[in-house]
């Protein structure tokens, strides 16, 4: 083989392994996350209401939680040491996969009603529509019961990497954080 040819093939061999990298990277991330579908649901709807919709959350706010989860600024049983086999790059590529992936549909629902007292603050961070954005998760959609659990924690002080939430929450009644749960997870 003369070395014209062997450089074509070589060159041909190499350009292929490079655009196949990110491919087969992804999948190695794919096949990593698998075992989320056990919590989070194969279809992006969790398993348990008290568990977070994750499939097309806000990519930031995906990559602060798991980042949190990391650190052990925040602590769970289930996430944190699930977390911890990654490194932080791969958290971002995590963050990314299904920040990608489209939020699930509700079959049935009720239309929101009016708003709630209290939910106009919510708006500053979580949009409009409370879809969330830089720098906040959407919250329209999300479950009840994983929606007033995560407003309660932060009200009582047992969730704390979020500077705003905290007093944002204590501020609130319990009727007023309840109604506003509600309200959200009517989307």
């Amino acid at each position: 083989m003369g070395k014209g040819l062997f450089s074509t093939l070589f060159g041909a061999a190499l350009v292929f392994a490079l655009v196949g990298a990110p491919a087969q990277a992804a999948d190695d991330i794919a096949s990593r996350l698998e075992i989320c579908s056990a919590c989070h649901g194969a279809n992006g709807t969790p398993t348990n209401p008290a568990t977070p919709i994750i499939w097309g959350q806000q990519q930031n706010y995906l990559y602060k939680e798991l980042h949190d989860y990391h650190s052990g600024e925040r602590s769970n049983a289930i996430m944190s040491p699930m977390v911890k086999s990654f490194s932080l790059d791969d958290l971002r590529k995590v963050a990314a996969y299904f920040a990608a992936k489209s939020w699930p549909t509700k079959q049935s629902g009720a239309a929101p009603g009016p708003l709630p007292e209290g939910i106009a603050m919510c708006r500053a961070c979580h949009g409009q529509d409370f879809e969330g954005g830089q720098p906040a998760p959407r919250l329209a959609g999300l479950n009840y019961d994983y929606l007033i659990s995560a407003m309660r924690s932060f009200a009582d002080g047992k969730r704390t990497n979020n500077l705003d939430m905290p007093g944002f929450m204590r501020a609130l009644t319990d009727s007023q954080r309840e109604a506003i749960a509600h309200y959200l997870s009517s989307f």
